[in-house]
């Protein structure tokens, strides 16, 4: 076995860029449980340069992808040899050559065989497992699909291992949202369901609300035909679209499992977020998932059951209540202005919280007293009787006149 390796070794180390071509009997051939003499030829494998010529293979563009999955083979047993040869590997930039073959591989086998690989430099190899981390959040904006998924599943391993969450992973993980593939979808939505248990809550928690409202125009938007007339060429904020729905659908999957999230959703106007993907007339998915979402938030908090009711009105509030999974086939152009133009602000207050089967119970009535201190002010002048909250002067104070006029007739 040691002489048939020897010779395996020097076919390596022989190898040139325009004469690369592997026998694919070298990982049959190499030994994959090290024992005494095993670990004699894995260190002179070692010596001769093996680890460094397996990484630039990888790199290779006139080379099989059968031959740059026998290496990464290798690599695997090289690494799961022991802590000194992860480090090794990573000291020879490796992290880098196997992400890059990831994110550039046309063989989905070569690609998954090195999500293994990088699953394993992240385990047992505390010196390095951030540069690993940081690897896999680089390759989020690969525009292979295959790496997106397999980036996001190691992520999850290799964020619980890290521990601590880099600054970056949030936006890298909310652009990736934006895709057309429901499998990356969900690997997203997956690694953002663990994401929430760390520092980047909030920034995770205020990226996928701002993304409910996207910064482009909708109802005004033409599809363009190819030369085939068959065919249609996507808008240009499709995946503006894509990532709104998708931002829909997590936002509804974190709040349904955990309530604190969902109040802290509140706090930064989900409600009005979700009514307004809710009137995206150019993207049904947006509709639905939002509504969907929103039903969810109304059935839970009374409070948001009321202002929902008193923006939409009994009639499009009852048609929402019937079905809103359907509820965007069934409105027209109007009732789509009013959603997407709605100005519904959940203050913080005692909104409340519908316990497993209960029944819905009024909305506490809305004193100005008891939301002031909720409604973020930034400014307050007396004189002048303006109250800044992000929206028009005179809307805010036709508002709290509203409000003073409800209390009034009820008292």
């Amino acid at each position: 076995m040691l002489a048939k390796s020897q010779g395996v070794t020097s076919s390596i180390v022989s190898l040139t860029p325009t004469k690369a071509r592997l026998p694919l009997s070298w990982s049959k051939s190499f030994p994959r449980e090290p024992a005494c003499s095993c670990n004699r030829y894995l260190i002179e494998f070692l010596e001769v340069g093996g680890v460094l010529t397996l990484l630039e293979i990888l790199g290779l563009e006139k080379i099989k992808e059968e031959d740059k999955k026998e290496s990464i083979k290798l690599l695997q047993v090289i690494a799961n040899s022991g802590r000194k040869y992860k480090e090794l590997i990573c000291e020879s930039y490796g992290v880098r050559s196997i992400a890059e073959c990831l994110a550039k591989s046309k063989s989905e086998e070569t690609q998954e065989e090195a999500q293994v690989l990088l699953d394993s430099l992240v385990h047992g190899n505390p010196k390095y497992q951030n540069q690993v981390y940081k690897g896999l959040i680089a390759l989020l904006p690969s525009a292979s699909p295959k790496a997106q998924q397999l980036s996001l599943q190691t992520l999850r391993t290799a964020q619980s291992i890290v521990g601590t969450t880099h600054p970056s992973i949030v936006d890298c993980v909310l652009n990736v949202l934006c895709t057309m593939h429901l499998e990356v979808q969900y690997e997203a939505i997956e690694l953002i369901k663990d994401l929430v248990n760390y520092e980047v809550c909030i920034a995770l928690l205020q990226g996928l609300v701002h993304l409910l409202i996207p910064s482009v125009k909708t109802n005004k938007l033409q599809p363009k035909i190819l030369n085939d007339s068959t065919v249609l060429q996507h808008t240009a904020n499709l995946p503006v679209f894509l990532q709104q729905a998708a931002a829909a659908k997590a936002i509804g999957v974190l709040a349904r499992g955990n309530t604190s999230l969902a109040e802290e959703m509140l706090h930064l106007r989900v409600v009005h977020g979700l009514m307004a993907a809710m009137g995206n007339t150019d993207h049904s998915n947006s509709q639905r998932q939002a509504s969907l979402t929103l039903e969810y938030f109304v059935q839970l908090f009374p409070l948001v059951e009321e202002h929902v009711r008193r923006s939409l009105g009994e009639k499009l509030y009852e048609l929402f209540l019937s079905n809103p999974e359907d509820l965007h086939m069934k409105i027209d152009s109007i009732q789509a202005d009013i959603l997407a133009a709605n100005k519904v602000n959940v203050t913080r207050g005692e909104w409340g919280v519908r316990g497993p089967g209960a029944e819905v119970q009024p909305a506490p009535s809305l004193r100005l007293t008891s939301l002031s201190p909720a409604l973020h002010f930034s400014g307050l002048s007396l004189s002048g009787r303006r109250l800044y909250l992000g929206l028009p002067d005179q809307e805010q104070l036709d508002n709290v006149t509203h409000s003073q006029e409800d209390m009034e007739e009820k008292e």
